[in-house]
């Protein structure tokens, strides 16, 4: 297959004219390789389960107020992207190819940086929420409704989708002269009309897309967390308050899981684009990306956790569910068994009541013919009285 290098960035074209290619699919993945697999299968199975569990519990068994549009939201973003793992665990699998098309590449690209997005905007915005509700108590009493909180969620999807178009617009699968195919950026698509220099442009266009993702997917919301607490510890301090271990401990967990999460991933992000092409830490960077996007998922896996389950009634509203669904389960399994036990006896009784009708015709029978055979034998011995009296 021939491919003009110069239809893409400087950094694709290396990826591109890579030509190296394993014997085998077994041969490409490495210790790290397997181990990012089996990360990507454990926290998508974990990720689905659970907040799948909290879409279907959150959404009919508990009574809707501000916390559980919050945990909603929050649990359909996370379960997107823990949906998404499994189809790049098969590019993993695969050798790292690519084999889905250009389309659901852009789809299955987008569904990531959505999560990105709409995560940190509800964590900042969960965030603002109790810092305002101890800070402004009167204010959240007349004005924090359900409606202002489905309109806020609203309008942070609608600018989380504004923030994805553009990664949708410059994904693209790219094929390698190795036959390979990679799902990443192409950012010498749509070029502008007048004249421009291409190496020029595309390192202008990674470095914004760099930043961007840093500043609106990391280091706003987590300022905003973090100010947000320390408003509210100060405040509780100041009213002589004593705060909760509990509390204590739910902000930590939030502010270091959501570093730990995501800072490997937009670290390695800035890094890539920073340094030049010919670093020797390129080639470690493009082996660390795709765990460091791994842990990135790893928060979709941990919000749950700290949101929804270090809330004592929502965990037993969570276990009378599973006692139900196991309890309906168990119901119908049994009357299932019973209504095939009852259609066997059915089944039986049908097939003796022949059996039983031939067996009393077959007695009649034999009654009649005992009973006539009787009675001939009386006649003869009755005829043999009277020959004997008449002699």
């Amino acid at each position: 297959m021939s491919i003009d290098p110069s239809l893409y960035c400087p950094r694709i074209q290396g990826m591109v004219n890579y030509t190296f290619k394993p014997n085998s699919t077994a041969a490409a993945i490495t210790p790290l390789g397997i181990f990012t697999i089996f990360l990507h299968g454990l926290f998508s199975t974990i990720g689905i389960v659970e907040n799948l569990l909290i879409l279907i519990v959150v959404g009919f068994r508990v009574r809707r107020s501000v916390i559980s549009i919050w945990i909603l939201n929050l649990a359909a973003s996370d379960f997107l992207a823990t949906a998404s793992l499994p189809f790049f665990t098969l590019f993993l699998a695969r050798g790292k190819t690519w084999e889905l098309g250009h389309s659901f590449c852009r789809i299955h690209s987008s569904v990531f940086f959505l999560n990105m997005f709409v995560s940190g905007f509800l964590l900042a915005a969960i965030s603002l929420d109790r810092c305002l509700v101890v800070l402004k108590p009167v204010w959240a009493q007349n004005y924090r409704t359900k409606e202002l909180v489905l309109k806020i969620c609203a309008a942070i999807w609608f600018l989380a989708f504004l923030c994805t178009i553009p990664f949708y617009i410059f994904r693209d699968a790219i094929p390698q002269r190795n036959g390979n195919t990679q799902c990443y950026y192409h950012y010498a698509r749509w070029l502008p009309d007048g004249p421009f220099n291409l190496v020029e442009l595309c390192e202008y266009r990674e470095k914004t897309f760099a930043v961007f993702k840093l500043m609106f997917a990391f280091v706003i919301p987590l300022v905003v967390i973090v100010l947000s607490y320390i408003a509210v510890n100060t405040r509780l301090a100041s009213r002589g308050c004593r705060r909760s271990y509990r509390f204590v401990r739910l902000v930590v967990a939030v502010v270091v899981s959501f570093v730990i999460c995501w800072a490997p991933y937009h670290l390695l992000s800035v890094m890539e684009v920073s340094l030049s092409l010919r670093h020797p830490s390129q080639m470690a960077i493009a082996k660390a990306m795709p765990p460091a996007a791994t842990i990135g998922f790893l928060n979709s896996v941990i919000n749950p956790i700290l949101y929804v389950f270090s809330c004592p009634d929502l965990c037993t509203k969570i276990r009378h569910s599973l006692s139900a669904v196991m309890e309906s389960v168990l119901t119908e399994d049994l009357a299932e068994f019973a209504r095939r036990r009852s259609t066997m006896r059915s089944s039986i009784s049908n097939a003796e009541v022949p059996l039983r009708k031939k067996s009393s015709a077959f007695a009649t029978k034999s009654e009649t013919e005992t009973s006539e055979a009787i009675s001939t034998n009386n006649g003869e011995l009755n005829n043999s009285d009277g020959k004997d009296d008449a002699l």
